[in-house]
Formats: C-alpha cells, structure tokens, sequence
C-alpha cells in the first residue's frame, strides 16, 4: 500500500514599495495590520498568552476571525513569520506559515524604495483555491500598504 508523501504548497507575492524601508518596517506589526490592509476591521493583540508568546486577531471584514501567533520577527532581517493557529470558520487545511521580507532598493529608478516578499507555505492538503484566494490576498494586501506608507 503506497502512503500519501505530504508536500508544501508554497505562494511567493511582492512589490516595489515607494516608501523606505524604516516606514515600511514599522507598518508590518500584527497587530497594526488593520491599520493598512482594508480587509481587516480589526488586529489586535490578544493579551491572554504567555510572555514568550505573541497572538494577534484578525477581524476580517468577511466575518472571518483568525488567531495568528508571531512565529520569527527580526529587525535585522526585516522578516516577520508568522502562523494560523485558530480560525472561524475552520480551515480547510492543516496548517500555513507566512513570511513577510523587507530590502531596501539600493539602486536604479526605484532606489531608497522597499521591496517586500510576502510568501506561505502551506500543507499539503491545501487546495487551489486556498491558494488563489491567499495569492489575491497578498496581492490586495501588498496594494493596501503602499498606499498607507506612500501618503507618510
């Protein structure tokens, strides 16, 4: 009997941002992404866990309630990671880790601007959908932040 061999299923999205880096770098915090990205109506932190342990909520505007744990943050990097560790209505899939880089540009039309990567991995049994629907996410989501770190 031959086993299912699991996979990753992984979406990589990015854009020149027109905004450097140091902006751009403080708008990615978890708990502030509602304050770019126009999906949200809320991310807050939720001040119930450890003090190892960083939970947000997103409150999306769908109705959608997600538990997202701060999986790796690194300002020398300028990388966040995070994890779906709860989700209403459930997922569909067992598990995702998103990733979100930050460079600057140094040279070229676009120098001084940022170019930010927003990637997940997701489990093997995620579906295509799944995985459109969090490719047009990020595409949405990475529109949403240049708009909000441009106009600063």
């Amino acid at each position: 009997m031959a086993s299912k061999i699991p996979t990753s299923t992984q979406i990589v999205e990015s854009a020149v941002i027109n905004a450097p880096l140091a902006a751009t770098w403080h708008a990615i915090k978890l708990n502030s992404f509602a304050d770019f990205w126009t999906a949200l109506e809320s991310s807050k932190s939720d001040e119930n866990t450890s003090a190892e342990t960083e939970v947000t909520t997103f409150k999306f505007k769908d109705g959608t309630t997600q538990t997202i744990k701060l999986e790796e943050w690194s300002a020398l990097e300028h990388k966040i990671s995070y994890s779906i560790i709860a989700s209403e209505p459930a997922l569909t899939f067992t598990s995702v880790v998103s990733t979100i880089t930050l460079k600057k540009v140094t040279s070229g039309a676009s120098e001084n601007a940022t170019f930010v990567e927003w990637s997940a991995n997701f489990s093997s049994d995620a579906d295509a959908g799944v995985i459109e629907d969090a490719r047009f996410k990020r595409k949405e989501a990475l529109a949403d932040l240049a708009k909000a770190v441009s106009k600063k």
